[in-house]
């Protein structure tokens, strides 16, 4: 099977996670893809083949004979899919790219001038969605790519390697990919994520982040006698978020410049709930904002009343740099892999986070390396077919050196 027909299938099956979820994982249907690619990963040959009871799938491709003694390699991907936009009933379009716009709908297109690496891809065949859900390269794209790189390897076993553990993650979306993760299983000297953007992307450095919830609890009053009485909680919200720092959000940062992100609003005049990401490169600036946040609430509380506004805010995870660094090989076979294909390497930091974050801060090395897509979390995701094509030989390469 191509990686093109392995990634069309994937997206066949709709996994969107669901964060208000308590079950592992959080939606039933990444445990139908799972028990899907936990057979696959057999048919292809793998052994140790097993999805847990908590949706993870593991498998392992043995050393070649002389190989044994070899540092194990790990390759991880994860098979929810982000709840932001509609995730199933997904409809991919194959469109052959000669430039300009790229129609998904009489309504909705893919604008040349919005997205600009788009130019890269002329003479292209690129995978979209039909601009009614998000495409799902995020990352069923990883899964494809590493599972045609395990079937390359079996399928030459002329080609020495050392052992190739595989994992396969629910949940990354909500931030729960690595919660459950049997490192002491997966047995792997370091490891990568395959979960990145566009083609040639290598990353070791995201964002510290947090989750911080904010409660306002008014107080409602018939409108009639409420002067000087009522506390609309939906107003007092609406207070907040104008406080916030305007240009300290997504849509005004890059690179390594932190952000608030509201993510979610509702409410009514006795109670407002607001849900915000903390997201900053730097710890110290990370922290600061943390405690910036907070500072809000309280001097909110110093004006309408004290319990009015409650605060919860809670780290998600951190920066891996710190203990990639120690291990930069893994980084220079992965850049080297890169060049052997005609792959431009490019190291970026991730404005976000992925499971090896926190795999990195339990013990197993582990940066990310693109999948080739593009815009995801939205109805404009793209993937080129080369670049799909260029991973799996790149994957390949890693798990031989």
């Amino acid at each position: 099977m191509t990686v093109r027909e392995r990634f069309l299938k994937y997206v066949s099956f709709g996994t969107n996670s669901d964060e208000n979820a308590e079950s592992c994982p959080s939606t039933q249907s990444q445990l139908v893809l799972g028990k899907y690619l936990a057979d696959e990963l057999k048919e292809i040959g793998l052994t140790e083949v097993e999805q847990d009871k908590d949706g993870y799938v593991y498998g392992v491709l043995e050393a070649t004979p002389g190989r044994e003694k070899d540092p194990s390699i790990g390759f991880i991907a994860h098979m929810d899919t982000s709840s932001a936009v509609k995730g199933d009933g997904i409809h991919p379009q194959i469109i052959h790219y000669n430039g300009g716009d790229i129609p998904l709908s009489d309504s909705v297109s893919i604008r040349a001038k919005d997205f600009p690496s788009l130019e890269r891809y002329v003479g292209c065949d690129i995978i979209t969605s039909d601009g009614t859900t998000l495409l799902g390269a995020d990352d069923k794209a990883g899964i494809a790519e590493i599972l045609s790189a395990c079937e390359y390897l079996v399928s030459h076993p002329e080609i020495s390697h050392g052992r190739i553990a595989v994992g396969i993650t629910p949940d990354e979306e909500i931030g729960r990919g690595a919660d459950r993760f049997d490192i002491k299983r997966f047995a792997c000297d370091w490891a990568y994520t395959v979960d990145g953007g566009e083609i040639g992307e290598i990353e070791y450095e995201n964002f510290n982040a947090a989750a911080a919830k904010i409660t306002v609890n008014g107080v409602n009053i018939h409108p009639g006698s409420a002067k000087n009485k009522m506390k609309n909680a939906s107003l007092l919200a609406a207070e907040f978020i104008n406080l916030m720092p305007k240009a300290e959000t997504p849509a005004h940062t890059e690179g390594y410049e932190g952000f608030y992100h509201l993510c979610d609003m509702e409410g009514d005049e006795t109670l407002a709930k607001l849900s915000y990401i903390i997201r900053d490169h730097s710890m110290e600036a990370f922290t600061k904002r943390k405690a910036f946040v907070q500072h809000l609430v309280d001097y909110l509380n110093g004006v309408y009343g004290d319990g009015t506004f409650v605060a919860e805010i809670k780290d998600s995870y951190y920066n891996m740099r710190e203990k990639i660094t120690p291990f930069m090989h893994i980084i220079d076979n992965a850049v080297a892999a890169m060049k052997a294909h005609d792959v431009e390497p490019l190291i970026v930091p991730i404005r976000g986070g992925t499971d090896g974050a926190r795999l990195s801060f339990e013990g197993l090395p582990c940066p990310n390396l693109s999948t080739g897509g593009a815009n995801f979390h939205g109805i404009h995701e793209f993937i080129p077919i080369p670049s799909m094509e260029k991973m799996v030989d790149v994957l390949v390469t890693l798990m031989k050196n």
